[in-house]
């Protein structure tokens, strides 16, 4: 479930480019590794904390131990409108993706609209029984896309390598920070040569964007088999295997197409994709190229049906705290037989729906207005939840002395505050970048006000953690308290 949120077909055929053509050229790979490391030391507290924590509002209740009620409450609604918000950014990019591909392989033409409400509706149903039957329909989607990257990867070591040899050189950690410039020849193969230039800034922030959601394995910790054990090993799995996918497949495709060229095909979004598509097509076939495209739309459908997941646990999490009276009996109750969230389910079904209507209503591009914008809005939240998170690990072992027996000067201090600082640092990146990634929606208004949504969204959060410890004492005792073993962690 975690790793699909990650997309990681998305992830290489969209991230990878852009961090080659505009960010750190020839050493994207190295970008990858250096998100690697830091998302590594990240998880090493993380999952330290979830061997002594298991809640479905996992950085919410993370927070709120480690950094107190205030500030956890304050995570708790910004995680909440990240993942509300990621369901509509891929039912943006499912519906644009599915379009094409209807259109270009079935002769369909149709609307994006009814593909992504389509999408939108089958999460719904299959989110309303247990959680086990969504992991399945996702597993399948998400071995496919993973064997394909793989094969595709794997022809190009078995082949001997690329045009240009080997290029050991884009896997070396210090190259993640250079910036890529110089010329390449045109890919056109006229004999002239085109100027490139990019930030390794851009090329960071896209590896680290590859990400997003990788941490949400402890929110499923409550409906796992023994997830003490289960939860910080899916974490610290999660991170290191999608960490060494990431670097083996950018860097295969990079290899395999030729340093150069890839460089030059990236500088076209038209073009970009023949890094990994031309690489099929010469290696495996035609039919190849068909397949990636479809898993291009069923990795779409598995992240937003991921993240659909995840937005209706937080959304429960925090209802059955009954923090406003009546919650517990409506978004905060399970299914009776399924075990499911499924009344908050349906909320988050509504919301995403509203948000995808309102993007298609005022005929807003779904791909680079509807995915962009909200992938953007969700991921500011994000990254200032982990930053948070990491650094409420440290205090939570450190400074509140909870659990000495787990507490360690590396894994519980200084890797989670070396990742706190990296997350800060992305947090930059994301500033300084923002307008980039955006593209051509950054004039857009939505795009100038999701700052602002953010801020409001994390002191509305604070603000109402505070009012509630003045006036009803006995629920504030409750924000991010309820957990597998409550009776253990309550303090």
């Amino acid at each position: 479930m975690s790793v699909a949120t990650a997309a990681p077909i998305a992830a290489m055929v969209g991230n990878a480019p852009i961090a080659i053509g505009f960010g750190n050229g020839i050493h994207a790979p190295a970008g990858f590794l250096a998100a690697t490391i830091v998302l590594a030391l990240f998880a090493l507290g993380y999952s330290s904390m979830a061997r002594h924590i298991t809640a479905t509002g996992a950085f919410y209740g993370f927070v709120s131990h480690g950094l107190g009620r205030v500030v956890g409450m304050g995570a708790g609604a910004l995680t909440t409108l990240a993942y509300v918000v990621f369901e509509a950014s891929l039912a943006g990019m499912f519906g644009f993706f599915a379009a094409q591909f209807a259109e270009a392989r079935l002769g369909l033409d149709a609307s994006w609209i009814w593909f992504s409400a389509a999408m939108l509706l089958a999460n719904a149903v299959l989110t309303y029984f247990d959680v086990t039957l969504t992991a399945k329909v996702l597993g399948v989607f998400l071995v496919t896309e993973v064997a394909m990257l793989l094969a595709v990867a794997i022809t190009v070591v078995t082949g001997g390598g690329g045009p240009e040899g080997w290029s050991l050189e884009s896997l070396n950690p210090l190259g993640a920070f250079t910036d890529l410039s110089g010329t390449v020849p045109d890919p056109a193969g006229n004999g002239e040569v085109i100027a490139v230039a990019g930030s390794a800034g851009i090329g960071l922030f896209f590896a680290f964007w590859s990400w997003v959601g990788f941490e949400s394995a402890a929110m499923y910790g409550e409906e796992s088999k023994d997830p003490k054990r289960i939860i910080p090993r899916a974490t610290m799995a999660g991170v290191l295997g999608i960490g060494a996918f990431y670097v083996f497949v950018s860097w295969a495709g990079l290899v395999g197409t030729g340093p150069e060229r890839s460089i030059a095909l990236a500088q076209d979004t038209a073009s970009a994709g023949e890094i990994f598509f031309g690489l099929a097509e010469q290696n495996l076939g035609s039919w190849a190229v068909v397949l990636f495209e479809a898993l291009l739309v069923t990795g779409a459908f598995a992240c937003g049906m991921a993240f659909h997941n995840c937005a209706s646990r937080y959304i429960y999490a925090i209802g059955r705290e009954d923090l406003i009276p009546g919650m517990r009996d409506t978004v905060g109750r399970c299914h009776s037989k399924h075990a499911s969230p499924h009344i908050a389910s349906f909320v988050q079904s509504v919301i995403a729906s509203v948000i995808v209507l309102f993007f298609f209503a005022t005929e807003r591009d779904p791909y680079g207005q509807l995915f962009a914008l909200m992938a953007i809005l969700g991921t500011t939240a994000i990254l200032v939840v982990q930053t948070l998170a990491a650094i409420a690990c440290v205090a939570y072992f450190h400074i509140h002395h909870r659990h000495p027996e787990t507490a360690h000067w590396f894994r519980t201090g200084v890797a989670p505050a070396l990742g706190a600082l990296g997350m800060a640092y992305v947090i930059w990146l994301l500033i300084q970048n923002a307008s980039f990634a955006a593209g051509a929606a950054a004039s857009d208004p939505v795009f100038k006000i999701a700052p602002w949504i953010v801020g409001a969204v994390g002191i509305g959060g604070v603000a109402f953690a505070l009012v509630t410890r003045a006036i009803a004492p006995e629920r504030y005792d409750v924000i991010g308290r309820i957990v597998l073993d409550d009776s253990h962690e309550r303090a």
